[in-house]
């Protein structure tokens, strides 16, 4: 990943980041904000086909933290993640959505760039996710 790139992506997880911490304190705005979300994501599934599996991860274990099922993560990646979501649904961002077909392409890479950041602490939510699918059977 280009260094220009990198910095674009702290840029924008810094304008979002005081914002998150908002969202992360009430679950009822958390569970706007992933509504939000999934509906572009799926008005949007195309462009994110390359993350699709891990972007359906990671709205889960933003669902499942909030509801406080899971409390295995950082505070610091759970507002990481918020801020990525946030990034990705807001209309006004480094590439305006008004701006046809442009628009995603910037969203996708912040949603690519926080997915490739947090692989690890996502692959430890599957796994809780899978054990806890058992246990109920």
């Amino acid at each position: 990943m280009q260094e220009t790139e990198t910095k674009n992506y702290r840029e924008g997880y810094k304008r979002f980041s005081s914002r998150a911490k908002r969202y992360a304190e009430d679950p009822e705005k958390t569970r706007g904000l992933l509504s939000k979300a999934t509906t572009k994501a799926n008005q949007n599934k195309s462009s994110l086909s390359d993350i699709w599996e891990k972007f359906q991860l990671l709205i889960d274990l933003i669902k499942t933290w909030s509801k406080g099922d899971y409390r295995h993560i950082s505070k610091k990646s759970i507002l990481f993640i918020i801020a990525s979501i946030l990034y990705f649904v807001s209309p006004i961002d480094l590439v305006p959505d008004f701006l046809a077909g442009m628009g995603i392409i910037d969203d996708v890479a912040v949603l690519g760039f926080a997915v490739s950041q947090i692989t690890g602490e996502l692959e430890k939510f599957k796994i809780w996710k899978q054990s806890r699918a058992i246990e109920i059977e």
